[in-house]
C-alpha cells in the first residue's frame, strides 16, 4: 500500500481499491481514511476492519476548490485526531494532489504555518506537485475559516437584544 506518513498520526496516500490494501491500512493502524478520489468509493472495504471514511472525493482537474471541500474535510481530521489512539489516512489516486492539498489544510487548522506544512509535505513525499490554484484554495479556505470565527465570537460576544 502507498503511504507516507508525514506526522505519527497522519498520512498521505494514493487509492487503496482492494481488500488486500485495505487490510494493511488497517495493520498500519488507521482508523479514519479522508478520500479525496472521485473514482472510487473505499467504505464498504473499510467497514470489515472499523475504519471510519469520509468520502470527500473531487476531480483532479487543478481548478480552485470550494471551502466546504477543506471544512468537511477539516472538521473530520480534527475530529478523528482529538481522539487518543487513532490515525489518519488521507488519499486521493496518487497521492500526489488532492490528498496532499487536504493535507496541508489540516496541518494549517492545526496551526501550523502554510509555508511550514507544505514544506514537511514536500520533504515527507517527494512525489507531491501542489498546483497553485489548490493552494491558493486552501488559503481561500483559511481566510473564510478565520472570518467564520471572528462573526462567531463577535456573535457570542454581543449583548443581547
Amino acid at each position: 500500500m502507498d503511504m507516507t506518513w508525514i506526522m505519527d498520526r497522519v498520512a498521505i496516500g494514493g487509492g487503496i481499491e482492494n481488500a488486500e490494501n485495505m487490510a494493511a491500512v488497517a495493520a498500519a493502524g488507521v482508523t479514519h481514511i479522508i478520500n479525496m478520489q472521485i473514482e472510487f468509493d473505499d467504505t464498504e472495504l473499510a467497514v470489515q476492519h472499523g475504519i471510519k471514511v469520509l468520502n470527500n472525493g473531487v476531480y483532479n482537474d487543478f481548478e480552485p476548490k470550494p471551502p466546504e471541500l477543506f471544512q468537511r474535510g477539516v472538521d473530520f481530521g480534527l475530529a478523528a485526531l482529538r481522539k487518543r489512539n487513532t490515525k489518519l489516512l488521507i488519499h486521493c489516486t496518487l497521492g500526489m494532489h488532492r490528498a496532499p492539498t487536504m493535507a496541508l489544510a489540516i496541518l494549517c487548522a492545526l496551526g501550523w504555518p502554510l509555508k511550514i506544512a507544505r514544506q514537511l509535505i514536500e520533504r515527507c513525499r517527494p512525489v507531491v506537485y501542489f498546483c497553485d490554484n489548490y493552494v491558493a484554495s486552501v488559503e481561500d479556505f483559511l481566510n473564510h475559516r478565520e472570518v467564520c470565527a471572528k462573526v462567531e465570537n463577535q456573535t457570542q460576544l454581543s449583548p443581547a437584544a
